[in-house]
């Protein structure tokens, strides 16, 4: 989920991934505080556009863009107008097509706008997006997958329902601590990871790894862009 350096077990077994997955919302709790950290110092000493770009490479950086790859495959896959199985094919395949490097041009422009609208008083909303963006994988759990292999496949088998429940605490409560608009982007959140599921599964019957790397970046978009709506 990072590149952060902590060291695998020798001993990795076949679904841990979802068994690890209850520590999913922590981990974006530590992404986000990170990026929060560079975020604050940067715009401290930069000009807004400048920190916000700093923010955003440092965020890819502290992922390795695995999110950012899923996202691509999706856009490549999804809104390619042929069968199935082809959508499938096409989100195996790693090289980029044209509707994946639009969507990913397209989606680091946007977040990067909004780090750069950020004030100091609604910058908490990165921990927020981080956290809740990776809470979003364990619903996502709950559905078909559409092939029986790969990361997807991995998850599904270490997954258990409850750990929706106890991921939930942190989002939750970093939501009400940031009041009205922390409710909003987690409101704002949950629904853009329900269009996103909802489009896989009207696509590929399912979910993959990809689906679950383009929930994440959808919902921390969109949950930023709540902190940066006027009112």
């Amino acid at each position: 989920m990072s590149t952060l350096p902590f060291r695998l077990p020798d001993d990795w077994q076949t679904g841990d991934s979802g068994r690890a997955s209850i520590w999913y919302p922590f981990v974006g709790l530590v992404i986000g505080g990170l990026t929060w950290l560079m975020w604050m110092g940067a715009s401290q000493i930069l000009p807004p556009l400048v920190a916000g770009m700093l923010t955003l490479v440092v965020w890819v950086a502290l992922t390795g863009g695995l999110h950012l790859d899923g996202l691509a495959d999706c856009c490549d896959g999804l809104l390619a107008s042929t069968t199935v199985e082809r959508r499938l094919e096409i989100m195996k395949d790693p090289r980029l097509g044209a509707f994946g490097g639009i969507g990913l041009l397209l989606f680091l422009m946007l977040k990067a706008a909004t780090l750069s609208t950020l004030t100091p008083q609604s910058g908490f909303g990165i921990i927020l997006a981080a956290s809740l963006a990776r809470w979003c994988i364990l619903p996502a759990g709950l559905l078909p997958l559409a092939r029986p292999s790969g990361m997807g496949a991995d998850f599904k088998a270490g997954f258990r329902n409850w750990f929706i429940a106890v991921g939930a605490i942190i989002p939750l409560a970093l939501s009400i601590i940031l009041g009205a608009r922390g409710i909003i982007s987690l409101i704002s959140g949950l629904i853009a990871a329900a269009l996103v599921l909802r489009l896989a599964k009207s696509r590929i019957h399912g979910v993959t790894g990809d689906v679950f790397g383009m929930t994440v970046e959808v919902v921390e978009v969109v949950s930023l862009l709540a902190f940066v709506i006027n009112t």
